[in-house]
C-alpha cells in the first residue's frame, strides 16, 4: 500500500534549540500514534506534516504534495493543533460552518452539522464556545477537522480535557476512521491511550526517532522492563503483600498511604498469582493499576538501556 504521508530525513531547529533531528516516517491509511514525551517534538512534527512550519532539513510529502507551496493538499488535510484559538463569540455550529465555508466544502450548514455529530456535540451545538469547557472545545476542534471529510487527519493530543464518556466516544471515533481507510496521525504522551487507537506508532524521545512499529512490538521492546503495580486491598493490603514474597517475578514492595507498591519482573505472573493469593487472604482487591507506565518511564529506561548498550 502506497504512503499517504512521507517524512524523509526531517530536522527542525529554532536558532540553536534542535527541536527534532533526522526523523523519516512514512504512514499509510489506518491509525498510527505519535508518541512521546512532553517536549519530544510531537506538536513539530505534526506542524511539519500540516505545513504550518518547513522543515530546516528534510522533505515532507502529503499525498505526494509539499503543504509548504501546495494549497490543494489542504483540501485532504484534517488538522487538530495544539493550541485553542477558536472564536468564542460563534456558537459552536458557526465555528465548525465558517471552516467548511473557507475549505470550499458545498453545503457548510450540513457539513458543519455532520462533524458535530460524530463528535458527539449535538446537545451544544448552538452554545457559543466561550462558555464551553476545555473537553468541549476539543470536541470543536475535531468537529472542524472532519468537516470537509479529508484522507488524511493529524490530531495533537485529541483526547486532552476529555471526560471519560466523550474519551471513549473520540477513541472509537478515530478507530472508525483508521477502519473506513483515512490515514490518521494521533499524538499522545500517555501509552495506554494510543494503544486503545493505534496498532502502530512512531516513538520520539527529545527530537530522534527511537522506535517504530506495531504496538505490540514497542511493548516487546521494553518487556524486559521491571514493571511497577499499585494495588489496595484496604486493611488486608499488609496480609497480601506478605503473601506475595516468594512469588516467581515478584521484587521490591513496599506500602504506603494508598495501598502497596509491587515491583515485578513478569507482570503477567503476577497478575496470575494475585487473586488467588488475595481470596486466601480473604482481601477484597480495590485497585489494581501499573504505575510509571506512561512514556516518560518508558523513556528514561529506553535511554538507559541504549546508553548501557553503546558502553
Amino acid at each position: 500500500m502506497s504512503a499517504t504521508v512521507v517524512v524523509d530525513g526531517v530536522a527542525k531547529w529554532y536558532g540553536d534549540r534542535v527541536a527534532v533531528a533526522d526523523v523519516s516516517f512514512e504512514l499509510s491509511p489506518g491509525v498510527t500514534g505519535l508518541l512521546g514525551h512532553n517536549g519530544a517534538g510531537k506538536t513539530t512534527i505534526l506542524k511539519l506534516c500540516s505545513g504550518f512550519a518547513p522543515p530546516s532539513k528534510g522533505v515532507v510529502r502529503v499525498l505526494g504534495k509539499d503543504p509548504r507551496v501546495d494549497p490543494s493538499a489542504y483540501r485532504h488535510l484534517g488538522i487538530t493543533p495544539d493550541g485553542d484559538a477558536i472564536w468564542p463569540f460563534l456558537t459552536a455550529r458557526e465555528v465548525v460552518a465558517t471552516l467548511a465555508r473557507l475549505r470550499g466544502v458545498a453545503d457548510p450548514a450540513a457539513a458543519a452539522e455532520r462533524a458535530i455529530g460524530l463528535v458527539g456535540m449535538e446537545d451544544a451545538i448552538d452554545r457559543r464556545v466561550g462558555g464551553f469547557s476545555k473537553g468541549m472545545r476539543q470536541a470543536v476542534k475535531l468537529a472542524q477537522a472532519l468537516v470537509h471529510d479529508p484522507d488524511v487527519l493529524l490530531l495533537d493530543e485529541p483526547l486532552n480535557g476529555l471526560d471519560p464518556a466523550r474519551r471513549r466516544h473520540v477513541v472509537e471515533l478515530v478507530q472508525r476512521l483508521g477502519a473506513a481507510g483515512k490515514t490518521v496521525l494521533v499524538s499522545s504522551h500517555v501509552l495506554h491511550e494510543v494503544e486503545r487507537m493505534a496498532p502502530r506508532v512512531v516513538v520520539l524521545v527529545n527530537g530522534r526517532l527511537v522506535a517504530e512499529g506495531f504496538t505490540s512490538e514497542i511493548r516487546a521492546l521494553i518487556a524486559d522492563r521491571p514493571r511497577a503495580v499499585r494495588i489496595d486491598a484496604g486493611a488486608a493490603t499488609r496480609t497480601l503483600v506478605a503473601r506475595l514474597v516468594g512469588v516467581p517475578g515478584v521484587g521490591a514492595m513496599r506500602l504506603d498511604g494508598e495501598g502497596a507498591v509491587i515491583e515485578a519482573d513478569d507482570v503477567d505472573a503476577f497478575a496470575r498469582a494475585l487473586a488467588p493469593l488475595a481470596r486466601e487472604a480473604g482481601a477484597t482487591l480495590r485497585r489494581v493499576e501499573p504505575v510509571g507506565d506512561d512514556l516518560e518511564s518508558v523513556y528514561a529506561y529506553l535511554h538507559a538501556r541504549a546508553r548501557g548498550a553503546a558502553r
